[in-house]
């Protein structure tokens, strides 16, 4: 799951990531707002399931893969990546995918990628670049699940973006009272904040050939608290 919003819409610390792994969460990716909670930076070297995308600059703590069993014994691979379109300009998604999907074990055959990213049309892009060659390409970013849900030719499932949890009697999480100030008059100060009430799971369930890596389907999800 991505985890990046967590932290009252913003980051997320060492205490959330835990209680999200104790939740049932085998891996935690991220994307541009990873920094915004400075202690989860002492973090990433006792937790290697907390991942920040791969093409980040080098230097920046942490790692952008994460290789384990899942709880059947099956190696499962995970990939965090971020886009350039409209966002920060970091290293390029697809040749660091291309690197990063090297260094995977070839008995390896279920790999997912998380492609943060804004532009759809760049997210759509790595779906295709990576067909065939992962098991799914699940979009994050944009908060707002899509209607694009497929498997590819070569065998990789896809979504533009999966959605988000939280509250969706709001503004992409955000009390909507306060997005709305923002847009009617954006010279004046505002502060977004969190919404309440209404929280919904927005998801995708992958069903994956083990021994090919191959997807058979992918559906979307939705779960309700009332």
């Amino acid at each position: 799951m991505n985890g990046e919003n967590s932290a009252s819409g913003f980051g997320i610390t060492p205490k959330i990531a835990d209680d999200l792994f104790a939740a049932g969460a085998d891996v935690l990716t991220s994307g541009n707002h990873i920094w915004k909670r400075r202690e989860i930076i002492e973090y990433f070297p006792a937790e290697p399931r907390l991942l920040r995308p791969a093409n980040f600059p080098e230097a920046s703590p942490g790692r952008g893969l994460f290789v384990g069993l899942a709880k059947n014994g099956v190696g499962y691979a995970v990939l965090n990546l971020q886009g350039r379109t409209y966002m920060t300009p970091i290293d390029d998604p697809f040749r660091i995918a291309s690197r990063e999907l090297e260094k995977i074990p070839p008995a390896v055959k279920v790999i997912l990628v998380d492609m943060h990213a804004e532009a759809t049309s760049e997210k759509i892009a790595m779906g295709w670049y990576l067909d065939g060659k992962v098991s799914a390409v699940v979009g994050t970013h944009t908060h707002v699940t899509t209607a694009d849900d497929r498997v590819l030719p070569r065998g990789t499932a896809y979504i533009t973006d999966v959605g988000m949890t939280g509250p969706h009697d709001s503004v992409i999480g955000m009390e909507k009272e306060r997005i709305l100030e923002h847009f009617l008059d954006s010279t004046m100060p505002s502060r977004f904040v969190v919404a309440e009430g209404d929280i919904q799971m927005n998801a995708v369930q992958v069903d994956v050939d083990e021994s090919t890596g191959r997807a058979r389907s992918i559906e979307r999800l939705n779960f309700r608290t009332d």
